[in-house]
């Protein structure tokens, strides 16, 4: 499972280079990608405009120009103001865009929210993709997915396995840290924006996945993006309860009034009973720690029909 933290954006762009830098190394890099992507022929990006898939869409139209597409899924756990940015990221690359809805909350597997919920989601999405792909006028879909996705507990590998969805990051031998300098050295405002999974994500497995729930988690972050924390996660957990992860270095502040009031009764406004902060404070993926270790190692996959 993942514990990944956050990094200064600074001591990033220090590691990786600057915008408009490609040593040899990065270009190399750059040049497997976009090899990578001229033996798909013509392909749809399965694009949120993260870092990952932005680069994806940002090399496929460097290498493939109109035969390249970047493709947004819409539904409720997408978290407000994605869309138009990676529609703005789109522009700024010049690649097509397209819009398309997926109806993940149609099926009781996905509300179930077990720890298998994004397979269900991620087959819902590249289902839709693949059924297009005449429309769109392609003849592969990719993703976003880099090496450093293959040893966390991620479904949704499963599922694009099972349609037949190319990773074109991993196959050109892309790490997390390449993709940054990628996107660093393309001029991408994506390159250090921290990670946003759905929001169906920061529900606890075990509870159900519902409009009201993702709404109140939406609205809860909303508020302390609000208030200038870019980095951060509001988990909901049984019994309505929050349970807010920021870095450490911000716990002051949370704690400080008159902050601690207002987001106390913000938060109750918005529907939850309880709130309390993690003091671990933010890592990515740490409801993963309620997965069995055996599950993590992908040994019980069982997808319900």
């Amino acid at each position: 499972m993942s514990t990944t933290t956050t990094t200064d954006p600074g001591i990033v762009e220090a590691s990786v280079g600057t915008a408009g830098s490609f040593d040899a190394r990065l270009a190399a890099k750059r040049d497997a990608l976009l090899a990578v992507l001229r033996g798909y022929g013509r392909v749809a990006v399965a694009y949120s405009g993260g870092v990952d898939s932005a680069v994806v869409a940002k090399a496929a139209h460097e290498a493939l120009g109109e035969g390249a597409v970047a493709v947004t899924a819409v539904s409720q756990s997408l978290a407000s103001g994605e869309l138009e940015q990676a529609a703005e990221m789109a522009r700024r690359i010049g690649v097509r865009h397209r819009i398309v809805h997926t109806e993940e909350f149609a099926d009781a597997n996905y509300l179930s929210n077990t720890p298998e919920r994004c397979y269900f989601c991620k087959s819902e999405l590249y289902g839709r993709l693949l059924g297009m792909m005449d429309e769109l006028g392609v003849d592969a879909v990719a993703s976003g997915a880099n090496l450093d996705d293959r040893g966390d507990h991620r479904p949704g590998m499963k599922a694009a396995g099972e349609k037949g969805v190319r990773h074109p990051l991993q196959e050109a031998g892309l790490n997390k840290e390449d993709v940054r300098a990628l996107a660093l050295a393309w001029g991408l405002p994506a390159w250090n924006k921290p990670a946003a999974p759905c929001l169906s994500s920061r529900i606890a497995y075990g509870e159900n996945v519902t409009p009201e729930r993702v709404a109140m988690i939406d609205r809860a972050e909303g508020w302390l993006h609000e208030r200038g924390l870019p980095v951060l996660r509001v988990r909901y957990h049984k019994g309505d309860m929050a349970r807010v992860e920021v870095p450490p270095e911000e716990f002051p502040r949370l704690l400080a009034e008159p902050f601690r009031s207002e987001m106390t009764a913000a938060f109750r406004g918005f529907g939850f009973k309880f709130v309390t902060m993690d003091l671990e404070g933010f890592r990515s993926g740490s409801l993963n720690q309620l997965v069995p270790a055996d599950r993590l190692l992908g040994k019980k996959f069982a997808a319900k029909p």
